[in-house]
């Protein structure tokens, strides 16, 4: 018998369109979202991501739409009080008169919570967000990280389906930050509740999610879990955005069936993947796209006709702690690598080397 996965999502979001003084902020985006997934939206400013959590939220009506459902209930129109869904801001818009416990129960409240139950779900939130002993604390005698704590307890307090997260990280120190995704994942994994994560964070988005919607100019440029968007982009701004250091021009010898093609790079034979299934021809224009860490140096120079092997030369490195970044000249251009060796004391090499599976092929 079939299965239904419509059934498995809690969100459905098709042809949503968004327009600012004649510029679309949205271009007829569809997304879906699996009950108890963390999703995230990942893009750099102005790409929708946060457009599209308005939508969602309801602080924003789209200009037009195909379908919006939260849980199978058309909420076009939908005030955000009546959605099942509650945000958290990056600014947290906690109430600074209120204690800690106020601030985590004023949802209930507005709702005519009775007051035992009431009392009962603002510790549970409290206790999982590890601030059961600040019930009585104001909120100017709490760290950043405490605060953003509470704001995380007010919006689970209400036990929405959908939680929605607008870049909460954001005005975090780099370690503090670090320490929230962790217990991001946790709280995720103890409550089952779907996240939609929006950040602008590569780091955010691989460490957290189960799959990433990246943006680009009110469009999905791509979608799918965080190995496939770090190891296999389907076109260069895709590569750029995740990190890619080395994304050099090659043309196409071969195109394979298997979804492999070898190509001439600065006069070398290299063999990769291609991410995009559509088939390449013979003497097509492509990147090669290789990350810093995943290239091999070779001491001595690669025999004539070696595939994957490209001579280079070395011209400068800079330490950076955990690492030190290498850039090479060769016949393809500049050549980016990463060491971890001690930064004064790079070995000596004359090429470097990749296996196929790191060497990804892109479209112009």
């Amino acid at each position: 018998m079939p299965v239904d996965r419509a059934k498995d999502n809690i969100l459905e979001a098709i042809d949503i369109s968004h327009v600012y003084n004649s510029v679309y902020a949205l271009d007829r985006v569809s997304l879906q979202t699996r009950r108890g997934e963390f999703l995230t939206i990942l893009g750099e400013s102005g790409s929708g991501k946060t457009t599209m959590l308005r939508v969602i939220s309801g602080l924003e009506t789209p200009t037009s739409a195909s379908r919006l459902t939260i849980n199978g209930r058309n909420v076009i129109g939908v005030p955000p009080s009546q959605r099942d869904c509650t945000t958290v801001f990056q600014s947290y818009a906690l109430f600074p008169h209120m204690s800690v416990a106020e601030n985590v129960s004023y949802g209930l409240r507005l709702r005519k919570t009775p007051r035992e139950e009431m009392t009962k779900r603002t510790a549970d939130a409290l206790a999982l967000v590890r601030l059961h002993q600040k019930g009585d604390r104001r909120i100017n005698q709490l760290s950043g990280g405490e605060r953003q704590r509470v704001a995380l307890a007010r919006a689970i307090v209400t036990r929405p389906s959908i939680l929605l997260l607008d870049e909460p990280l954001g005005a975090l120190d780099e370690k503090l930050r670090l320490d929230m995704q962790t217990e991001l994942v946790d709280i995720h994994r103890t409550l089952g509740t779907t996240f939609i994560y929006i950040t602008h964070s590569q780091e955010e988005a691989l460490t957290m999610s189960d799959r990433i919607v990246l943006m680009r100019r009110g469009s999905i440029e791509q979608c799918g879990a965080p190995e496939e968007l770090f190891d296999r982009p389907t076109s260069r701004f895709a590569a750029v955005f995740m990190g890619f250091e080395n994304l050099l021009p090659a043309k196409v010898r071969e195109w394979r069936a298997d979804g492999s093609a070898t190509v001439d790079l600065g006069g070398v034979s290299f063999r990769g993947v291609c991410a995009d299934e559509r088939p390449l021809q013979a003497g097509d224009e492509v990147f090669v796209a290789i990350r810093a860490e995943r290239l091999l140096r070779l001491e001595a120079m690669p025999p004539p006709g070696e595939q994957n092997c490209l001579p280079c030369t070395l011209e400068g490195q800079v330490y950076r702690g955990k690492y030190t970044d290498l850039t090479c000249s060769s016949a393809a251009g500049t050549i980016r690598l990463r060491s971890w060796d001690r930064g004064d004391h790079q070995p000596a090499f004359r090429a470097v080397s990749c296996r196929a599976e790191d060497c990804v092929i892109l479209r112009p």
